[in-house]
């Protein structure tokens, strides 16, 4: 059996008194997308900026295509190809769309962001910044100003930021955060698209998204791993359904 592209092991993060991440482990495969579930305060975010380096666990280990990286800045995690989305959008709203998708495609090739002018003029970080934005669905708003573009549209974009950087591992952290039905079903589409291209750890709320895209999915509550597995296998756990899914139903999306 192949090692996972991604091994956590053992993750400990505490502020102060609480428990942040107790001891969390999981391994997300090469292709898959591995959802993250738990009510709020369950540590989703924290175990997420872990992963990416902006937060430091205080024991346990992370390995990303069998490389320790969990001492490793997050510039450096990004230039061995992990990116991550946020909770709230993260872009410089005073820039077109374009501008953000080639400004991250500069950085991720090692240069400062100073030179943000010629990554609007340099014609390979535009034709990058093109591809991304294509593959999203927004080839059409590339001159459009973030601060012009809908919510739905923004998320979308911070897709085409990430993309730009040539992730082998895609962390979204509530892509679905603030959609409303018509956005949170176009995600899901692009979702399923994405998920042929590169592996993925969702954070999601969402739980017909979630049981509609997961191949695994993980369950924390106060920061535990409470259960791990197959959307089936999670839908009939009763731990899980006394800590988080309850007695509701779960309609999953098609197409």
């Amino acid at each position: 059996m192949a090692d996972p592209l991604l091994r956590v092991q053992n993750l400990v993060r505490r502020f102060g008194g609480i428990v942040a991440t107790d001891s969390v482990s999981l391994d997300v495969a090469q292709g898959e997308l591995h959802a993250i579930i738990g009510p709020n305060g369950a540590g989703k975010t924290t175990l997420i900026s872990q992963l990416t380096g902006h937060l430091t666990p205080q024991s346990g280990s992370v390995s990303l295509a069998g490389r320790d990286i969990t001492h490793l800045a997050a510039y450096r995690r990004c230039a061995l190809g992990l990116a991550r989305s946020f909770q709230i959008t993260s872009l410089l709203r005073d820039f077109t769309a374009a501008d953000n998708v080639a400004l991250a495609a500069q950085a991720h090739d090692g240069h400062s962001f100073r030179f943000f002018a010629n990554a609007r003029k340099e014609s390979g970080l535009r034709q990058k910044a093109t591809a991304a934005l294509g593959r999203v669905g927004l080839a059409d708003r590339a001159d459009v100003l973030v601060s012009r573009l809908s919510h739905g549209e923004q998320r979308e974009l911070e897709l085409a930021v990430a993309l730009a950087t040539r992730p082998q591992l895609l962390l979204l952290d509530e892509p679905m955060a603030g959609l409303g039905v018509t956005e949170s079903a176009r995600m899901v589409k692009l979702l399923g698209e994405l998920r042929k291209e590169v592996t993925i750890v969702l954070v999601e709320h969402d739980m017909e998204a979630v049981f509609a895209l997961a191949d695994r999915i993980t369950v924390l509550v106060y920061g535990r791993v409470i259960a791990s597995g197959a959307p089936s296998e999670i839908r009939q756990n009763e731990e899980v359904k006394r800590a988080y899914l309850g007695d509701q139903h779960v309609v999953v999306r098609h197409g």
